[in-house]
């Protein structure tokens, strides 16, 4: 072996180690062993960041952008009303929501696949009160898994298949890839939906611990039924199913200005009531969204209206100008247009109107208005703002826009009309130009870390490639594998084939082992095709470390995943395609 390839190997060795340890940042590990690389001559100064501009970062980065829109938009509220019952187990919840990831990535590519069902997966932890992280390393291995199906589902199955043509003059078909993919994905999310789930490590105990940190309890706020409401006309006890589904209390009705007796239960709505509501925030615009209802604003504005607009959370000091005032006396929403939505005072309700009730140093606010006002608003009232925990304020009846603008694009990549990246490139321009994204929260819903991780490594799997490293592993495959059994070689190539996606991209993968595929079989003198078919699925097939696929990448921050968390679930999906892939290979591929 050459220097280069046994400080390479000697790093990326190291590297595992640190981020199996995980007592470093995952990203600051990558990238030392990045500028390590480069000191040492490794890695070209040419290539030193080429990481960061590739299409796989790119990719990761803009369907996070992409997944924040469909949220923002309303759109993943209306699939996750669809699809989710939060009475539902998680082994039938992974179960549903990891055939649909499987299905969709059939049909299109399962990065995509998996943009559109991440936020639902999210929302759906949330109506279930357990950890993301339960579900969503579930759902990527189950996109995964759907994308070998067809010929569109994954690269590195487009990239055998563009190989074959150069190499035998014919390419795989669409549904080539079928009778293998069908199968293993089947029996791989079964797996995954009945034990799998069950290995992450400390899955059920885990808590988002921003939300434990924050935990304000729930505000007495008002919305406001306006024109087109689904409550305008029905009683106010008509509301409890959507109130139950939304964790909302309807404490009662205010109809000019005057609180109607008790909690109103038998009063029939109308346009300009107001509804107080003890909930969340989350809650509150999850349940303004679903019955169409607004939030009070000027006389010459739309209640309704969300763009633009902000929610900001502020707790009251002694000193603070609105302590022993209220909204309404301070004239907040004549004066800054900024709703004073809701109060939160150590668990006690509020019996007043919310804009008439005397504020407590010690309350914390939830207030509505402008983003270029709001924050100056925060301080004339002498407010402290709380930390941002990422309360967002939907644009409920865009939801059909951003879905529109995704699917026309997922259909243009699918189609080789255009690149893929380019395509959720064009959506992420879309959903900034028409505030379907905020501008200002366009970087904010980037994970910068993983980023970093995967813009880090790229450089250093090339390195490995360009270095002869790889080559050097496929010499030990054909020298190590002479005389034994095809079935037998057909399996080595598959577990060396994953171990390299695991640590490089799958897409380098499938280039790099393609050739070293063929020539086993043609030193074999046997059929090349299951050979192919096999680099083709163990390509996809990463599941050990969050950079062998970007599907993993992208769930490493929303599920709060370390490095070394992988591999519990992992390993044992990659033996299940092993053991389940080597036959079914060799039944539908003769040699």
């Amino acid at each position: 072996m050459t220097f280069d390839q046994i400080a390479l190997f000697s790093l990326f060795g190291t590297v595992f180690i640190f981020l199996l340890w995980g007592k470093v940042r995952y990203d600051l590990v990558a990238f030392g062993a990045l500028v390590l690389a480069l000191l040492l001559g490794l890695v070209p100064k040419e290539q030193a960041f080429s990481g960061f501009g590739h299409p796989a970062t790119i990719i990761v980065a803009l369907v996070l952008i992409i997944s924040r829109g469909l949220v923002l938009s309303g759109a993943v509220d209306k699939i996750t009303t669809l699809v989710v019952d939060k009475d539902r187990s998680v082994r039938n919840h992974v179960s549903i929501i990891g055939a649909a990831g499987g299905a969709l990535s059939a049909i299109m590519n399962n990065v995509a696949a998996l943009a559109l069902l991440m936020p639902v997966d999210i929302q759906a932890a949330k109506k279930s009160g357990r950890s993301p992280s339960i579900t969503l390393m579930p759902l990527a291995f189950a996109t995964i898994l759907g994308g070998m199906i067809t010929l569109i589902g994954t690269p590195p199955n487009i990239i055998i298949a563009s190989f074959r043509e150069k190499a035998l003059g014919e390419p795989f078909a669409m549904f080539d890839f079928a009778p293998v993919g069908i199968i293993v994905s089947i029996i791989g999310i079964l797996f995954i939906a009945l034990v799998g789930w069950r290995l992450i490590p400390n899955a059920q105990n885990r808590r988002d611990e921003t939300e434990a940190l924050f935990d304000i309890g729930k505000y007495i706020a008002e919305v406001v039924v306006i024109e087109g409401s689904h409550a305008d006309g029905r009683l106010v006890k008509d509301l409890d199913s959507d109130a139950e589904e939304h964790d909302i209390a309807i404490l009662g009705v205010i109809r000019h200005g005057k609180r109607q007796s008790g909690n109103a239960r038998y009063t029939e709505l109308q346009e300009k009531d107001i509804l107080v509501l003890e909930a969340s925030p989350e809650s509150i615009d999850k349940f303004v969204g679903s019955l169409k209802l607004g939030y009070q604003r000027k006389t010459s504005e739309a209640p309704a209206a969300a763009k633009g607009m902000e929610l900001v959370e502020c707790v009251v000091p002694a000193e603070a100008r609105i302590a022993g005032r209220s909204a309404m006396s301070l004239r907040l929403l004549g004066r800054h247009n900024v709703t004073l939505l809701g109060i939160a005072r150590e668990g006690r309700r509020v019996y007043q109107r919310v804009r008439k009730e005397e504020i407590l140093p010690g309350d914390v606010l939830l207030l509505l208005g402008p983003s270029s006002e709001i924050a100056e608003t925060v301080k004339w009232l002498g407010c402290l703002p709380l930390a941002n925990r990422g309360l967002t304020l939907t644009q409920h009846g865009r939801a059909g826009l951003a879905s529109a603008l995704f699917a026309i694009a997922i259909l243009a990549a699918s189609f080789n009309l255009v690149y893929l990246p380019v395509a959720l490139a064009a959506v992420t321009v879309m959903y900034a130009l028409l505030s379907i994204v905020p501008i200002r929260e366009v970087y904010d819903s980037i994970e910068w870390p993983v980023v970093v991780l995967l813009g880090s490594m790229i450089p250093l799997g090339t390195a490995l490639e360009n270095s002869g490293g790889t080559e050097l592993i496929a010499g030990s495959i054909v020298g190590l594998t002479e005389g034994l059994a095809p079935a037998i070689v057909l399996t080595i190539l598959m577990v060396v084939t994953m171990t390299l996606s695991d640590v490089l991209n799958n897409t380098a993968t499938a280039v790099v082992a393609a050739p070293i595929a063929l020539e086993i079989a043609n030193k074999l003198g046997v059929n090349p095709d299951p050979f192919l078919m096999a680099v083709a699925v163990a390509a996809s097939c990463a599941f050990l470390t969050p950079i062998g696929h970007k599907n993993n990448t992208l769930i490493m921050g929303p599920g709060g995943y370390k490095f070394g968390d992988y591999w519990r679930l992992g390993l044992p999906l990659e033996i299940l395609v092993i053991g389940l892939s080597v036959p079914l290979l060799l039944f539908f591929w003769p040699l």
